[in-house]
């Protein structure tokens, strides 16, 4: 098994030099959960508000080495409590960002879906993956591999939109997106191509600004010059892809898995379009996709903080 892959170092400098980011840590008694959120606030990206069972967090901490100087520690129940909790957190302005401990995302995902109490704040929800990859010099989004099942056309442009936010959020300030199908011509055998040709269509007539969007294409005709040029594919997206929006959550999913568990590449994941970033790490996650999690959550909630400013 291929070793997780380290956050590009140009993101974390960038995360370095921005203030601390309040993190409330959702049912944070877990190995896991702690480990990376020590991590990150080690490396000054974060500081972890620790949501759970106080007893069992000081306890995992105390067996790990970490003596949770200065870290505040906030009780809560069972997983739904922690959840609502760190919500709670996150919704009143006491944190900036929400990440995902030891429970179910969709105990967490409910609680941030409260119309009252929540993080909605007018936008879809999307999630997307920031995927770092060993001799691979800049990063590719993924996106959406978690939130939405079976996204609609409309999902799907909410879906760029948020992935071009969390692109400009990254530096990226045209990204490349890529509509994925198994072809690239249009056909009504292929549901997945007339979908990705419409939403092309609405992002060239201004559903989204400051990026370029295109699609149909397949996999190897988004990330690979030599074969948009076999095929014959001239557009700026092909070959050169940033971003990759996926048919359903099933492509997505066993996409980001097969670059983690084959080339060692490290998965940020957060979730899009609510009031602050939430962090969906798996609970398995290493504390080095936990770490790029934070640093791709904090560059975003910058991006967040500068829109209101202006």
């Amino acid at each position: 098994m291929p070793l997780h892959y380290a956050c590009p170092i140009r993101l974390l400098e960038t995360a370095r030099r921005l203030p601390p980011m309040p993190t409330a840590v959702a049912a944070a008694a877990s190995p896991y959960a702690l480990a990376g959120a020590r991590q990150a606030r080690e490396q000054g990206v974060l500081e972890p508000v620790l949501v759970g069972d106080a007893m069992d967090i000081r306890r995992m901490a105390k067996e790990m080495g970490w003596p949770l100087d200065g870290v505040r520690i906030e009780r809560a129940g069972d997983d739904a409590d922690a959840a609502r909790r760190a919500v709670a957190l996150a919704h009143d302005g006491e944190c900036m960002a929400v990440m995902k401990g030891h429970l179910h995302t969709d105990t967490l995902m409910l609680a941030a879906l409260q119309k009252q109490g929540g993080l909605r704040a007018g936008r879809r929800f999307t999630h997307a993956f920031f995927m770092a990859v060993p001799g691979w010099t800049r990063g590719l989004i993924v996106s959406d591999a978690a939130v939405n099942i079976r996204p609609s056309v409309e999902a799907k442009v909410d879906i760029v939109r948020n992935v071009v936010d969390l692109a400009h959020a990254l530096s990226i300030p045209e990204p490349r997106v890529a509509l994925l199908s198994s072809t690239e011509e249009v056909t009504d055998r292929i549901q997945s191509s007339l979908e990705a040709a419409e939403v092309a269509a609405r992002c060239r007539d201004g559903a989204v600004k400051n990026a370029l969007v295109h699609g149909p294409l397949p996999f190897d005709v988004a990330m690979s010059p030599d074969a948009a040029r076999v095929k014959g594919i001239d557009h700026p997206v092909a070959g050169h892809a940033d971003a990759l929006v996926v048919a359903d959550i099933d492509a997505g999913n066993a996409l980001f898995k097969m670059m983690v568990h084959f080339m060692g590449a490290s998965a940020a994941g957060v979730v899009l379009g609510a009031s602050v970033p939430i962090m969906l790490t798996s609970r398995a996650d290493s504390p080095e996709a936990r770490l790029n999690s934070a640093t791709v959550a904090r560059l975003l909630a910058e991006e967040h903080a500068s829109a209101l400013r202006h």
